[in-house]
């Protein structure tokens, strides 16, 4: 049983779960299992190039921040699991007790956090009641979203970056991602607000 799985390598889901990786050490984070579902093949970032995205140096390839992101989770986070290969079909249950079917496997957890960006259509079922048209992207280009309070699909599942309604923009789709690790640290942390942050000398 994981205590959260995030759907979604691109740029949403690997800034949450670097933000939850980062918590370990904090007593209410100390034991949480935490796993990403590391899909990246339909990730926009694939094509993509950056000159305006704040820290990244320009001419910064996406496909170049796709296996780099992940190898700093790794590296620096290694006990945030990575599930590699597989893409997630469906979501059942409910907060506390959620089973992911993917292609090749099932995950049991108690709060997801989904990152897979806007496309059409939305390939993830259980979750369909909550798909509405995207409400800040041109009607022409088709994008979905799942209709969400300050991320919060419903109780246990939490939508990120475009996915919830957000512009397609990387330093959005980052904080965003950041956003709902804060959430779900302030939910472990007895519902005090509450953020991670590393500083000199610590």
């Amino acid at each position: 049983m994981f205590d959260v799985l995030i759907i979604g390598g691109g740029v949403s889901g690997v800034s949450c779960a670097l933000i939850l990786g980062s918590a370990r050490p904090k007593p209410f984070a100390i034991d949480k299992k935490i796993g990403i579902i590391t899909h990246q093949k339909s990730c926009s970032l694939q094509n993509a190039v950056f000159n305006n995205a704040y820290g990244i140096s320009p001419g910064k390839l996406g496909s170049e921040l796709l296996i780099e992101s992940l190898e700093h989770l790794q590296k620096l986070y290694p006990h945030v699991e990575q599930i590699s290969g597989e893409k997630v079909l469906e979501i059942r249950g409910e907060v506390g007790n959620f089973t992911l079917i993917t292609n090749k496997n099932s995950y049991k957890t108690k709060l997801v956090a989904v990152g897979i960006g806007a496309s059409n259509p939305f390939c993830i079922e259980g979750l369909a009641e909550f798909v509405i048209s995207h409400k800040k992207a041109a009607p022409e280009k088709n994008r979905l979203q799942l209709q969400n309070e300050d991320h919060l699909v419903k109780e246990g599942v939490y939508a990120m970056g475009t996915l919830a309604g957000h512009r397609s923009q990387l330093s959005i789709a980052a904080g965003s991602g950041a956003s709902v690790a804060t959430d779900i640290l302030s939910l472990w942390n007895e519902g005090k607000p509450t953020q991670v942050h590393d500083a000199l000398g610590k």
